[in-house]
């Protein structure tokens, strides 16, 4: 389970990584009791504000009810300080670089949510296409409040996480707020083990759908191979590409750059700049590959408020490219990257320390990707109510905030539905259309295929 904060994670040089290791001991010699004259040498080095955070130290070891452990007050302290930066960035103990390997490479018995903490309360960023939450009916943008008949408000992620999870086919009661509604709803949900694969595909009429849930290793190979199979059972008639972004929350950043590639002849795909120069790299397509795998095909990219960070560079990078139509509402909004520097072997801190451009130097940071066609998913009854109430990061406290002042009404222009979709999810079923924004991509490349294919066979 993971936020859209696991995006465009990358690790320092080795050089650099040393540097940090170095100035984290020092923090955590001086946090010992001060017993020694080498801890005063190092409060006095640090100056008048370390030295608050000593006396603080102090006064709880001294004074608080019951004894406090000092690896509790260190971490609580580490946790503090990076909590006070932005959303994104953190400290990984242990568990947690073992949770952020189970996320890029692994499975585990649980519900298949991608979930963040917001002012205490467990918030939904995504469910996994396809899993027991999915199927649930569990929404991003839902709020989590008990387990099991048990409020979970004011507790740890971690401790949230670890209840969801378990083993394979046990039930667990998940009592749900959904902005828009006026009361909330308990779900029952059984446990099955959550296999990450996060590349699906199927054919539609001539039409190639991709899904992509996640950012995790070998995507971008994973989409290559997706791509070959849909054009392989078509026939090699593919008549348009839709590449599914939706609920996506993000992932690797080098996964997002050879997704890109996969569909870009030249050019850049993402650049990064940061408060140093060597943290700014630009990011191009491969000018020795073999191009764009899907040359002369059109293609859509679907996007929605839980499309985030490694989703917003792929759709960025084809949008600026004029390789896609970018469909469906703003993304998410994440315009970051974390950079893993480590601490010990199974320590580390998560630490922004970038920003992310698009190829014509947008920064999608607050106001995410706008679709060049703003469809609504009129199919889900809820959407009128959730749309008023969308989640993103720009509604995280203490965000980062876009270098270009964005006005308050370009971070809420979407939550007004198109006039032009008008039919009722009642009416949608009617017609069997269950996913509609899914549906009206489909029917816009469909309507290009009799062109596509001729001019394809002329080649």
């Amino acid at each position: 389970m993971a936020g859209p904060d696991t995006a465009g994670v990358r690790r320092k040089s080795a050089r650099a990584a040393g540097l940090l290791r170095v100035t984290a001991l020092v923090c955590a010699v001086a946090l010992i009791p001060a017993a020694t004259s080498g801890l005063a040498a190092v409060d006095a080095r640090s100056g008048p504000e370390f030295s608050k955070l000593l006396a603080v130290y102090e006064r709880i070891k001294a004074n608080y009810v019951e004894p406090v452990d000092d690896d509790k007050l260190i971490k609580g302290a580490i946790n503090g300080m990076l909590a006070s930066l932005d959303p994104h960035s953190s400290y990984l103990d242990a568990r947690d670089f073992e949770n952020l390997r189970t996320q890029t490479e692994g499975s585990y018995g649980g519900l298949g949510l991608s979930v963040t903490l917001d002012d205490g309360a467990v918030k939904v960023i995504a469910p996994t296409k396809g899993s027991p939450a999915d199927l649930a009916g569990v929404k991003a943008g839902d709020f989590i409040t008990h387990l099991d008949g048990k409020l979970i408000y004011g507790g740890s992620l971690d401790e949230a996480v670890d209840q969801m999870r378990g083993k394979p086919g046990t039930q667990i009661r998940l009592s749900i707020f959904r902005p828009g509604r006026d009361e909330p709803f308990d779900v029952t949900i059984t446990r099955q083990i959550i296999e990450l694969k996060p590349v699906e595909w199927e054919l539609q009429g001539n039409v190639a759908v991709i899904s992509v849930s996640s950012f995790s290793a070998d995507v971008g190979t994973s989409v290559k191979k997706a791509w070959a199979a849909a054009k392989a059972k078509a026939g090699g008639k593919v008549a348009g590409l839709v590449l599914d972004l939706r609920g996506n929350p993000g992932g690797l950043l080098d996964e997002a750059v050879a997704l890109s590639d996969l569909f870009l002849e030249r050019g850049t795909i993402v650049s990064q700049r940061g408060r140093y120069p060597r943290d700014n790299e630009v990011y191009p397509a491969e000018v020795d590959t073999k191009g764009d795998i899907a040359k002369g095909v059109p293609m859509i990219v679907l996007i929605d408020e839980g499309s985030a960070s490694a989703s917003e560079i792929v759709a960025g990078a084809l949008q600026d490219q004029h390789r896609a139509v970018v469909m469906g509402q703003r993304s998410f909004g994440k315009g970051s990257v974390q950079t893993l520097i480590p601490l010990t072997r199974d320590t580390a801190v998560k630490l922004t320390t970038a920003r992310y451009y698009t190829p014509s130097g947008r920064s999608v940071q607050e106001g995410g990707i706008d679709p060049d066609i703003v469809v609504p998913q009129i199919s889900d009854p809820d959407f009128l109510k959730r749309q008023k109430r969308a989640y993103r990061e720009s509604d995280l406290r203490g965000h980062l905030i876009n270098e270009i002042k964005l006005d308050d009404k370009d971070l809420e222009k979407d939550k007004l539905a198109d006039p032009r979709f008008k039919m009722t999810p009642e009416e949608l079923t009617a017609k069997n259309i269950k996913d509609f924004q899914l549906h009206y991509a489909v029917q816009t490349l469909s309507r290009t295929a009799g062109t596509v294919l001729a001019s394809n066979r002329q080649r």
